[in-house]
Parts: C-alpha cells; sequence; structure tokens
C-alpha cells in the first residue's frame, strides 16, 4: 500500500482504477519575425478565436454548475483582453520582432510568476488561470486542435494539475474524484470539482502519479489522502468514514417535509435558485419550498437567434407544472454586462457592468421584452408563477415594466389567451438607489429579493471579476452592505411586502442568523444547499437577541 497525503477539496470516498492524464505540453521556441504586422494580425485571430471558445465554455459552464462559478471562464476573457497583458504582448512583437506564439509564452510566464510570489494562497491560484488563458492562446496562434480528456470507464482522475477548462469538459459520469499534484484549495478547478460535488483532493506533491495509472486505489476526500492498493485494515477504516458520512446525510433528510421554523417559533421560507429543467429533480430532492430564482436568460444563450414566444412559453409551464404549486419565481431575462449575447447585437462599453443590461435592456427594447412577458403570462395558469424584474434604481422602471406587462396582457386578451390576473411583481434589489429608495419601491412591488452579487459589487466598488480584488469578496461580512440590507428590509416591512436573498451569501451559513435577525423572510440557494440551510435555520433562537431591536445593527 502507498499513501499520499494532500488537501482536501471537497469530501467523499471514491473507489476505483487511476487514470493519469498528461496534459499537452506547449511548446514555444523563441523565434524571431520580419513582418511583424503578419504577425499581430495572427495573435489578433488568435486571440478572436479564443474569445469565442471561452464563451462556448462559459455557456456549458452555466448549465453544469451554475452562475457564480461559470464566472472564471469571463474572468479568462477578460484576461484575454487585460490592457497591461496585451499591450505586453504587442510590444514584444513590434519591438523585438518576436513571434506571436513567443510574446505570448514570455508574458504569460511573466504573470503568473507575479501571482506564485504573492504570499496569499488565493493569488498564487491564479497562475494556472493565466497558464490556461496563455495555452488557450498558443494553441489557436499554432493552429492545433485542443486535447480533451477522454474516459471510457470509471476512474479516479489523476494529473499534475487540471485547467479549469479542463475540468469543465469532463464526462463527470466516468470521474469518480479527482487527484492532483499541485494546486489551490482556492483555484477555480478546486471550486469546480466542490460544485459538481466530486471527492477531490491537491497538492500530494511531485510523485510520480503517473506511474500508477491502472492501479486501484481509495481517494478520501474528506481528510486529503490517497491509498493506493490499500490494506484490509485501511479499507476498513475508510468503510467506517464513509458510513458515518452517509450517517450524516441521513440526519439531513430529516428536515424533509417539516417546518423551517427557527427555536422560538420564526417561520423561513427555504427556496432553490436555478438555471432550467435539469434543476428540478435536485429541488424536489432537498424539498425545497418552491423556486426563489428561475434564471430565465438561460434560454437565450449559446443560440444565434432569440427563442420565440411559445418556446420560452413552453420552458416556463414546463418549470410551473413540475413544481407542482409551489411558487416559482422567474426573473426577467438578465443580459448584458458579463452575459453579452451576439445576436442582441449590443455595442462593446467600457464599463459593461454600469452599462445596457437587464432591466434597461428590456426596456430599450420593448417588443422584445412584452415577448418575454406574454410567455410568462400565459404560463401563470399553469402554475403559481411571480415575474422579478432585475437591477432596478428608480420607480420609473418599475411603472414602464408594469406599462409593458399590462400591454402584453392586453394583446393576450385579443388573441382569448387565458392567464391568471393576480400575478405578483417583485424587484431584485442589486444596487444601492434601489436599497436607499427601498420605502418608495415596497409601494410599488409585491416582493423585494436581495441579489448580494451585484448589490456587494455596486457596495463596495469593487469589480468582482477583477483577480486582483477578488479577496475583497471573502470576508462576505461587509457592514456596509449589511446595513444597506437591514434598510430594506425595515422598509419592505413598514409597507408589508417581504423580502428574501437569492445572491450567494444566502448560503453563507454564518451569516443566516444575521439575516433572520435583521428581518430576511426568504431564502434561495443552489438545490444541494437548502437541507443545510433548512438545518441551521432550526438551530436559532432569535428571542435571545432581541434586545438588539431599535438600537444601532452594525
Amino acid at each position: 500500500m502507498k499513501t499520499l497525503n494532500g488537501k482536501a477539496v471537497f469530501g467523499g470516498i471514491a473507489r476505483g482504477p487511476l487514470y493519469y492524464h498528461r496534459q499537452d505540453e506547449t511548446t514555444v521556441s523563441k523565434r524571431t519575425v520580419s513582418d511583424t504586422k503578419a504577425e499581430l494580425e495572427r495573435y489578433e485571430l488568435a486571440r478572436e478565436q479564443a474569445t469565442a471558445e471561452l464563451d462556448d465554455l462559459y455557456e456549458q459552464a452555466i448549465s453544469k454548475v451554475g452562475e457564480n462559478e461559470a464566472s472564471i471562464f469571463l474572468i479568462h476573457k477578460m484576461l484575454l483582453s487585460d490592457d497591461a497583458f496585451c499591450k505586453t504582448i504587442k510590444r514584444r512583437i513590434e519591438m523585438d520582432c518576436y513571434s506571436a506564439d513567443y510574446a505570448v509564452a514570455l508574458t504569460a510566464r511573466d504573470f503568473a510568476m507575479t501571482f506564485t510570489k504573492m504570499t496569499s494562497d488565493y493569488f498564487k491560484g491564479r497562475a494556472t488561470d493565466i497558464k490556461d488563458v496563455s495555452d488557450r492562446l498558443i494553441r489557436h496562434i499554432q493552429d492545433k486542435q485542443q486535447k480533451t480528456i477522454e474516459l471510457h470507464e470509471k476512474v479516479i482522475l489523476c494529473a499534475d494539475d487540471l485547467y479549469p477548462s479542463e475540468t469543465m469538459q469532463l464526462d463527470l459520469s466516468n470521474v469518480l474524484g479527482i487527484v492532483t499534484c499541485y494546486g489551490s484549495t482556492n483555484s477555480h478547478t478546486s471550486i469546480l470539482a466542490r460544485t459538481m460535488n466530486i471527492p477531490a483532493i491537491i497538492g500530494v506533491g511531485a510523485g510520480d502519479l503517473s506511474s500508477m495509472h491502472g492501479r486501484s486505489a481509495v481517494l478520501d476526500g474528506f481528510n486529503g489522502r490517497l491509498f493506493v492498493e490499500p490494506d484490509e485494515e485501511t479499507s476498513r477504516q475508510l468503510d467506517t468514514i464513509e458510513e458515518e458520512e452517509a450517517k450524516k446525510k441521513e440526519l439531513l433528510k430529516r428536515f424533509k417535509g417539516r417546518k423551517n421554523v427557527t427555536l422560538d417559533g420564526t417561520e423561513i421560507e427555504v427556496f432553490a435558485n436555478i438555471g432550467g429543467m435539469k434543476d428540478i429533480a435536485n429541488v424536489h430532492e432537498n424539498d425545497a419550498g418552491g423556486v426563489g430564482l428561475f434564471r430565465s436568460e438561460f434560454l437565450f444563450l449559446g443560440r444565434s437567434s432569440m427563442p420565440d414566444e411559445e418556446e420560452q412559453f413552453y420552458n416556463y409551464r414546463q418549470v410551473l407544472e413540475q413544481m407542482k404549486g409551489k411558487t416559482v419565481i422567474i426573473r426577467t431575462m438578465d443580459a448584458g454586462a458579463d452575459k453579452n449575447i451576439s445576436y442582441f447585437g449590443l455595442a462593446k462599453e467600457a464599463n459593461p457592468a454600469l452599462g445596457v443590461r437587464s432591466i434597461r435592456l428590456c426596456l430599450m427594447r420593448p417588443e422584445m421584452f412584452k415577448t418575454q412577458l406574454r410567455a410568462l403570462l400565459r404560463a401563470s395558469m399553469y402554475g403559481k408563477l411571480a415575474i422579478m424584474l432585475p437591477l432596478i434604481v428608480d420607480m420609473e422602471e418599475i411603472h414602464r415594466a408594469k406599462a409593458l406587462i399590462e400591454e402584453a396582457k392586453t394583446q393576450l386578451r385579443a388573441r382569448s389567451q387565458p392567464f391568471r390576473e393576480d400575478i405578483k411583481i417583485g424587484i431584485m434589489i442589486e444596487t444601492p438607489a434601489a436599497a436607499i429608495l427601498s420605502d418608495e419601491l415596497a409601494q410599488e412591488v409585491d416582493f423585494f429579493s436581495i441579489g448580494t452579487n451585484d448589490l456587494e459589487q455596486y457596495v463596495m466598488a469593487v469589480d468582482r471579476q477583477n483577480l486582483l480584488l477578488e479577496n475583497y469578496f471573502e470576508e462576505k461580512t461587509h457592514r456596509a452592505l449589511l446595513r444597506f440590507m437591514a434598510m430594506v428590509c425595515d422598509n419592505a416591512h413598514r409597507f408589508g411586502i417581504p423580502v428574501g436573498v437569492c445572491g450567494e451569501l444566502g448560503a453563507d451559513l454564518n451569516l443566516t442568523e444575521e439575516f433572520l435577525k435583521m428581518g430576511i423572510d426568504e431564502i434561495s440557494v443552489s438545490p444541494s444547499l437548502v437541507l443545510p440551510l433548512r438545518q441551521r435555520i432550526r438551530a436559532i433562537k432569535l428571542d435571545e437577541r432581541k434586545q438588539l431591536k431599535g438600537q444601532k445593527r452594525f
């Protein structure tokens, strides 16, 4: 028996043969060119091709792991157009007369070295992202095909390291677990492994994993260990660990069918965020009370033209029918910014996060918006639908959106197509403006849902996709953000409407008590996180904090 120790990424026990994947070595020779103009054109063409490839990967990732984790490919895309990165490459082509692939390799080496020398594990993990992006770019410059990992049986996948793109393109049905020699628990490959529920360990060292290809092994993802051809005693110990973890999961299932109430009787709704029909089974498996966020823009991605009314209606109807009378909150199309849909023909913006996106795009293209609204209204006959408007900043946007909803209703009446008249209309609180005006906005809508991802970005004035600034989001307890959220709750309840949280922070169990204390009525998370959240809620006793009421909370 041989034992390798590393860092645990995602818990679980995996048994099976080891499969060693050797990454393609990107071979680049130092070479100078006489026609620098032609070389610049080669570089620009390769950059366009790599960007298109990353767009495809982003759309694949959204369907597999959701919006937050898929953003790594948007970050890679931003690296491709990073001003300092691009200028350095172009200067080395123009001034040093280097070939395009050598200029990229040299620049990537320098950038990666900068990250590697940093003390933070998070930033060290970004060096892998630099290498992934540069290798992709070099591959296109050299006009080479991408090598994919082809697995024909269930295996424990081993590699020196894995790029996020390689992890995303894996056939998960054949991946029992993942082991890498290097890497970081903060790397995006680690994040993707956790999101996809793959037992994984990283950093087992520079041992010769390749020599273990084909040998039987057991991966202990709870304690970060890999046992190659384990003896009987070790196998029994691992069986015990697996049994104990299975019991913990069974204990979570006790919360199915039970109300989400704190120890002192406060009831909280626990919903699920979904991106399509594929997630419904997990919603039911984890007994979510409803869908707190259906990301309708996923119907618009990965295609050459907008889905028509019938296609949208069919998808909305399917979700509502399969939710069997439970509330389904569908967010109207939240495109633009990091979700640029090519057939919309949006102009390139210097700061797309503050540009034509979400409700702004819909209001600028009312006919497109009314197509979606008609589909939603028609689908309302098949379940309990609520419509949610994203990125609201003022009252006028609500009034204009409501006017278009009424126009859509008039059009359906003219067609004699039925819809429910009592559909609740809510808004996402994602901007400081909406939070500050929440006392006024609460009088115009039926509910609020706080989108903490964008709200945190705008409150903190930090780009969520900037690699150098992501440490600003590591603590996730910014007093400014929590004060905004508390203010929104106070204003909403003053006018009798509920408040939910559907952003990433909703899954942070360290903040659950804080959210309940400030008055959050509903929390919506990924389906797999519903039961742990329900367990956390049932362990909280809010009346112990009542003495804080009326005092400055943050």
